[in-house]
């Protein structure tokens, strides 16, 4: 048998004790071992972004690392957007936008785009553009993506507003 590690990943924050090969991605243990398959594995290479979670605030490509680089970091999923029962801004907006058809990327989509807005509710068009152009989408053309950002980006920020 192959030599296993055991780890505890943090994810959506609940503890997952998992034991792996320490070459498992990321994508395959959130998935496989942790029961998260909203993460999509899409081209394995790092280069559609349907594998997008984000980790301690920052976007990754989960199909590129492997896990046992992220015991003790935080680990969101796009099962981990929603908030007790309430879908997030983003995923309302998705909707109400069409910012998605067959849905394979839209997991990668949701996430780097909740990486962008939650860290800066006032990023103008042009760096959402530049941005959101780092994941790839075969079906809407983008526009509809970026609407529903920005749709969602409004959302927020006059949610923050309202909280000061």
């Amino acid at each position: 048998m192959r030599d296993m590690v055991e780890l505890q990943l943090t994810i959506n924050g609940s503890e997952y004790r998992v034991r792996v090969e320490p070459r498992r991605t990321l994508a395959d243990v959130i998935r496989d071992n942790c029961g998260q398959t909203g993460t999509h594995i899409g081209c394995e290479h790092g280069v559609c972004g349907s594998c997008t979670v984000i980790i301690d605030g920052a976007p990754v490509r989960s199909c590129l690392l492997f896990a046992v680089q992220f015991q003790g970091k935080a680990i969101r999923t796009v099962e981990g957007l929603s908030q007790a029962g309430e879908l997030h801004p983003l995923q309302h907006a998705f909707v109400e936008h069409f910012g998605l058809q067959c849905g394979f990327c839209t997991p990668g989509f949701l996430m780097l785009a909740a990486s962008i807005l939650e860290r800066d509710t006032e990023v103008d068009e042009e760096t959402l553009r530049q941005e959101l152009s780092a994941n790839l989408c075969r079906c809407t053309g983008y526009g509809s993506i970026l609407e529903a950002v920005k749709s969602a980006q409004a959302k927020m920020r006059s949610t923050s507003e309202g909280a000061n």
